[in-house]
């Protein structure tokens, strides 16, 4: 369904497009699979998927009641609400919203397949305050947590401080209005489907050791930047799709995504192949393109 991938896209780039308060989160049938595994990690590793700093816990309520009052007129046939619970109908679960023990982000996560973070303006500039995070993409939240956007955004090439990236999205975040929320895409490729990748992308070769390139996952993030009307913080949404590459195989424009496939990768510096772990298998990665792109 998403192929922000085809060109649309470029990595490395802004790239914010206006975002219909309608479609600002998305839920579909593998609501439960990642509620479940959200769980999982909760339970198997809390401290990397959970962090919160003082001073954030009105943005977390607002950002619970915000999605509290969305989600049922949204999806009505996933979620209910009744006075202080919501029903997460096809995954069989209840979140009250006033437990005194849950912080209300860690709830607000536990009913959507979105991770969710939470920024805030300080002194430095636009800060990590607050995050539910289970599904990074080659981050990890403990790293991120009361750091302003550039030295979040540190490791990425071209968006580091002092670079004119890290000024515009500065402004762009002042700038956010309520009622004017925005998106991006992002996209990587994976050697397998976790949904939880905290490691750094440059970790050697991911698609295996041969010529061609096997065990392609097409890793897709669907980004909202939301300014929350009460307390003025940011919600960045952050939502995971992985799709096999077989799936393009079979796209009826998978020879056409291909060719634009090959032209991106192409066009990323050492750098930036670097960051995105594709380094050691750029060519493995291209050949099974081709065999594509060639049909």
């Amino acid at each position: 369904m998403h192929t922000p991938y085809d060109g649309s896209s470029k990595l490395f780039t802004i790239g914010l497009k206006p975002l219909d308060l309608n479609d600002w989160i998305d839920a579909d049938a593998k609501l439960l699979a990642y509620l479940d595994e959200k769980d999982r990690l909760a339970a198997r590793v809390p401290h990397d998927v959970f962090g919160q700093l003082p001073g954030s816990e009105d943005a977390q309520r607002e950002v619970l009641m915000l999605l509290a009052d969305h989600l049922p007129g949204r999806f009505p046939r996933t979620y209910t609400r009744m006075g202080p619970q919501v029903d997460v109908v096809p995954a069989f679960r209840r979140a009250r919203l006033d437990d005194p023990l849950t912080p209300p982000l860690l709830i607000a996560a536990g009913i959507v397949q979105e991770d969710l973070v939470i920024l805030q303006k300080r002194d430095d500039g636009w800060t990590v305050t607050a995050g539910a995070l289970a599904f990074p993409s080659s981050w990890r939240l403990r790293d991120k947590l009361g750091r302003p956007m550039h030295e979040v955004h540190g490791p990425v090439p071209g968006f580091n401080a002092g670079t004119r990236n890290a000024a515009m999205i500065e402004r762009m975040f002042d700038n956010l209005k309520p009622e004017l929320p925005v998106m991006r895409w992002n996209w990587s490729l994976y050697g397998d489907a976790d949904l939880h990748h905290p490691e750094p992308g440059n970790a050697g070769r991911r698609f295996g050791t041969g010529e061609v390139a096997e065990n392609i996952f097409l890793r897709l993030e669907r980004q909202t930047l939301r300014k929350l009307p009460d307390s003025g913080a940011i919600l960045f949404t952050i939502r995971i799709y992985i799709d096999p590459f077989e799936a393009l195989e079979s796209h009826a424009d998978g020879p056409a995504i291909a060719n634009a496939l090959i032209a991106q990768i192409h066009e990323l510096t050492p750098e930036q192949l670097d960051y995105k772990g594709m380094s050691a298998d750029r060519d493995a990665l291209i050949r099974r393109l081709e065999a594509l792109a060639a049909k």
